[in-house]
């Protein structure tokens, strides 16, 4: 078939169209979208403050020592989730207490431990003043809304220090350097001579107070007016280590209190009733943490790991840390307690009826020695 030239011309002009179309620039792809920016990560939150009012040095290698072993416990587990701070050598007087302790609070600690009985009243006053703060007593009998009380069973070390004093003494006669004449000191002096009657029906306990709970030079003044009077095994309620110092130049037996005292005489000291505030520490504030805490009393011992009698002579007697084990589970698993009676004072009083078990509000207020404890209670 034949094309006119027109209709050629016009099939020409498409094709070129379709040329120019076919050769244009090729339409570049829509850029991505950009990355969202990654969420910034939350703010990191401040760790919570917490404060320790300690009656004694640090270096006193007794009570509060303990307590610093305690707080360290506390850095070790939570690490920067805590900022903890202390006092050392505050006078339980109460100008002294509530001054430090309101500086505490005002300096952001969310919970302060007070570590010994005198601060009781100080802690109430200065916890009202601060009801969004935490406050703990140590040894003490009231609480609060934010001030709670806690206590480590430190009678059950002492009646097992009396057990293997039975055991070891050779005179009977045994002595304790006793601090200040609350109802905590003479229960222990009481679990101390209980302990070691239960071995030996015919020992006797003397007791020297100093009127103070770390004073190395009346400590040591008291060791050897016992060991004079011919004590040849002492026991301590008192902070620092001149007994077992003592006990070592004067080559008698002693126990270490509040922690393992064996260096200060490794030849005298024959165990320690060693306390662990780690344990009760941790808790109270793991408690904060979690907004879990409430005002409390508690008492922790043997069962829950607060304290325990360890750091034994190597010459102890095999047969003698055997019975202390023994003695150990049976007052932890409540088969065998401390404080079952029939239980006399000194003169010749019934305080705890036979069979009958004292709780703990009794033993609370001990005020009496039992028998085998020689004189009376001051005040």
């Amino acid at each position: 078939m034949k094309i006119s030239r027109r209709a050629s011309i016009a099939m020409l002009a498409t094709l070129a169209a379709a040329t120019l179309i076919g050769c244009g620039k090729k339409e570049e792809p829509a850029p991505a979208a950009a990355p969202a920016a990654a969420a910034a990560p939350a703010p990191k939150a401040d760790p919570l403050k917490v404060a320790f009012v300690y009656i004694g040095p640090v270096g006193d290698a007794g009570w509060t020592f303990a307590h610093d072993n305690g707080r360290k416990a506390v850095e070790a587990k939570f690490g920067d989730k805590v900022k903890t701070t202390f006092v050392e050598n505050v006078p339980e007087s109460a100008a002294d207490a509530e001054r430090v302790m309101r500086q505490l609070a005002t300096d952001g600690n969310k919970l302060i431990f007070g570590t010994t009985f005198g601060y009781m009243e100080a802690m109430l006053k200065v916890a009202k003043e601060f009801p969004d703060v935490k406050f703990e007593h140590a040894t003490g009998f009231k609480t609060a809304d934010n001030l709670a009380q806690y206590d480590v069973r430190t009678y059950e070390g002492a009646y097992l220090a009396g057990v293997v004093a039975g055991k070891m003494s050779k005179s009977g006669k045994l002595g304790v350097v006793a601090s200040v004449p609350i109802p905590e000191v003479v229960r222990n002096i009481d679990a101390f001579t209980m302990g070691a009657r239960s071995i030996n029906p015919k020992a006797t306990t003397r007791v020297v107070w100093v009127n103070k709970w770390f004073d190395p030079g009346k400590e040591r003044e008291a060791a050897t007016t016992l060991i004079g009077q011919g004590v040849d095994v002492l026991m301590q309620n008192t902070d620092s280590a001149a007994v077992v110092q003592t006990a070592q130049e004067k080559g008698v037996y002693a126990f270490g209190w509040d922690s393992d005292m064996t260096s200060f005489g490794p030849k005298a000291h024959l165990a320690a009733s060693m306390i662990n505030w780690g344990v009760y520490y941790t808790a109270r504030v793991q408690a904060v943490l979690d907004g879990s805490w409430k005002t409390s009393t508690t008492w922790i011992g043997l069962k829950e790991g607060g304290i325990d009698l360890g750091g034994f002579n190597p010459e102890l007697p095999a047969d003698v840390k055997a019975l202390v084990e023994e003695r150990k589970k049976g007052i932890a698993d409540g088969s065998a307690p401390i404080w079952k009676g029939p239980i006399k004072d000194n003169t010749g009083k019934e305080q705890v009826a036979k069979d009958a078990v004292a709780d703990d509000g009794f033993l609370h207020g001990v005020k009496f020695y039992v028998e085998g404890v020689e004189g009376k209670v001051p005040g």
